[in-house]
């Protein structure tokens, strides 16, 4: 029997679900993460009120940047759940770019967007 080259339709059926599921609540947390760098769901004198308190400012400020920094990753992890959802449509998902091999279903259960079998992956982070 020889070996198979792409997941069928079923199984990219499930693993578009699957994808969905993930971009929803991703897209959930971009937006709070958003809205705690633009502070949108305040309506206190927080950002208004002369304050003395150095050290509550620079931890704010600090807050909103790691919010930063955590919403620019939530939408990077976005963009690529979008692309591994092109991918399905084009029959192309889960077939490792290095390898032409297809990547595991445990694999694309764990990280959905992967490109690259773990093996390959392994060999690239050394």
């Amino acid at each position: 029997m020889s070996e198979k080259t792409r997941y069928s339709d079923e199984e990219l059926q499930e693993f578009k679900e699957l994808i969905l599921e993930k971009l929803a609540k991703a897209k959930r947390d971009y937006e709070l993460f958003k809205a705690d760098v633009t502070n949108t769901e305040g309506n206190d004198i927080a950002d208004t009120s002369p304050t003395f308190k150095v050290l509550e400012e620079g931890a704010s400020t600090l807050g909103k940047e790691e919010s930063g920094r955590l919403a620019q990753r939530q939408m990077k992890f976005i963009q690529h759940l979008q692309a591994a959802l092109v991918r399905i449509e084009n029959k192309t998902y889960g077939i490792c770019r290095e390898t032409g091999k297809l990547i595991p279903k445990e694999r694309l259960r764990a990280v959905p967007h992967a490109t690259l079998g773990i093996d390959i992956k392994n060999r690239q982070s050394k």
